[in-house]
Formats: structure tokens, sequence, C-alpha cells
């Protein structure tokens, strides 16, 4: 086969777009950072992403990563948080950029002006677990708000998180829809302050009910014998509670707010995130060893190029 000249040449410009889009950028104005870092290798860079438990957790970040941080000569410091916590440390500008589940608060943190742009990136589905014998009966319900109330009376026990989480502010909110706000003289409500795989553990262990992300509770499914699926069905397909689905989205912190912010890196591992190519790899990821997705493409890139 020949090779046109023209065509090398536009390969040669296309690799090279590619080289000075990750480039290090100019040297921002220092930052206080909450940590001591590890020393970076000369030329490389560290991003600094506060996200939830339920992307490391699921091993989906392991899975991903390596690819960004090769492409673009930088490290990745991950901080794996509950979402409200991910947002405090974003609206001090000790993180460069937050992928969070938690619509509310980071519109929230749009509009107070520490990012600039939010940007759908993936979604999954909440789930309600318990123990296989049902003693609440909640899985003869349909939506999360039935099984809530049958838990609540019968004084079912159940685990929350209880960490201002994604999934702790979506637990809270169906309460709410039922007039009820837990607190902690409710003996059958446990508040354990932890994140998604130390409360499915918990759940697990002691037999009792709790509300999880689908993609943390497949990771760990082999290590939570004495769990069910409750509502939610054993697919995001089955589950017939759409208030369940879990959108994820992802924040470049505005360098108007910290100037120490790595802006540049951060919006270069968004678009890298969003990308076809990526959000691919996030498509396929668990299918393997779970026959399911752990997370759906959501990005505008990817509904794009596929709008059916």
């Amino acid at each position: 086969m020949k090779i046109r000249p023209m065509f090398v040449v536009v390969c040669m410009m296309t690799v090279a777009m590619i080289l000075s889009a990750c480039a290090p950028a100019a040297a921002p104005a220092p930052a206080a950072q909450p940590t001591e870092a590890a020393p970076a290798p000369s030329g490389e860079q560290v991003l600094r992403l506060a996200t939830t438990t339920s992307t490391e957790d699921s091993g989906l970040l392991d899975n991903i990563l390596p690819e960004f941080e090769k492409l673009c000569n930088c490290r990745v410091d991950v901080v794996a948080v509950g979402t409200g916590q991910a947002i405090e440390i974003g609206t001090k500008g000790d993180a460069d950029v937050l992928l969070v589940h938690a619509r509310k608060s980071e519109d929230k943190f749009v509009a107070d002006g520490f990012a600039k742009e939010r940007f759908d990136t993936m979604y999954n589905d909440f789930i309600l677990l318990g123990p296989k014998d049902d003693p609440a009966k909640a899985a003869s319900v349909a939506s999360a708000k039935d099984a809530f109330q049958a838990i609540m009376d019968t004084q079912s026990t159940f685990a929350s998180r209880g960490d201002k989480s994604g999934t702790n502010s979506k637990e809270l909110s169906i309460w709410s829809s039922l007039g009820i706000t837990p607190t902690a003289d409710m003996p059958w409500y446990k508040a354990l302050g932890q994140g998604m795989g130390e409360t499915l553990t918990f759940a697990n262990e002691q037999g009792v009910y709790t509300l999880a992300d689908r993609g943390t509770y497949l990771a760990m499914k082999d290590k939570l014998p004495n769990l069910a699926v409750v509502v939610g069905g054993n697919t995001l397909a089955e589950n017939k509670d759409k208030s369940l689905l879990n959108p994820y989205g992802v924040m470049a912190v505005n360098p108007d707010k910290h100037p120490g912010v790595k802006y540049d890196l951060a919006t270069q591992f968004i678009q890298w995130l969003n990308s076809v190519e990526t959000q691919q790899k996030i498509q396929d990821y668990g299918k393997d060893k779970f026959g399911q997705s752990l997370f759906y493409p959501a990005s505008a890139e990817w509904q794009a190029a596929n709008p059916n």
C-alpha cells in the first residue's frame, strides 16, 4: 500500500497537537496543600482528583487512570471520600478537579463560582440491599420509598453511610419524602459515618438493610453473601424505580477562586474523561466479570456519537 506524503504530514500534525495539549502549563502561583505530596519526577505534573468512594471501590479509576497519566506525563492523586467532603475539598482549593454524584450540591458549587461548568460524564443507579430473609418484606414493593416505609414500620435495622456522600444524600431524600428525618434516637437506624465499602461490609455482617450504588455492590458482591437486592432488580434496566438513577458530574475547580489549581490539566482531564474513547472504556468496565457495566457513559461527546 502506498502512503501519500500529505497523509504523513497530517498524521505528524495530529500527534504534535496531542503532545502539545498535554504539555505542562506555565507554573501557577503556589497554593497551600492539605498534605505533603510525594515529589514528582522531573517534568511530571500532579493532578489532584477529589472523588467518591464508589469510583475507587468499584475499581473503575484503577482501570482507566493509567492511560491519562501516560498520555499527559502526570500523576493523578486520588482522594476518595463522600461527595459532600469532596466538594468541601474543592471549595478550599485543595483539589484541581471533582468527580462526584450529588446534583444539587454540584449545581451549587458552580453557582457559587467554585467551578465554571459542570459536565455530565456517566451514571449508574442506586439499589436497596437487605438480608435474604427480608424481615420488612420490602421486596414486595416496587419503589424505594415504599420499601423505606416498610423498614421503618417494622423497625428493621437500616445502615446509613452517614457521611454526607451522594448515596447518603439520596437516602436522606427518600426518608424526607416520607416526612422522616432519621436520628440517633431511633434504635433501628445506624448512621456509620463510613464509605460505601465499609457500609456494605457492616450490612453484610449484621444482616441489615442499606442503600448502595450498584457499581460498588457488584464489585464487592462476592464478599457480601448475606445480602440480596431488595429494590432495583439485577440490572439497571430491571430497576423499576427510575428515581434511583445516579448521575455523576465532573468539574474543574475555578482558578479565579483558587489561582494555585492546575486548571489547564484539569480541563485536559475532563476532555479525556468525556471523550468517546474513554467513555467506551467506562461502558466496557465490568462486563467481562459481572455481565453488565458498572457505569454507563453520559458525556455530550458520547451522546453525539451515539444518538440512539
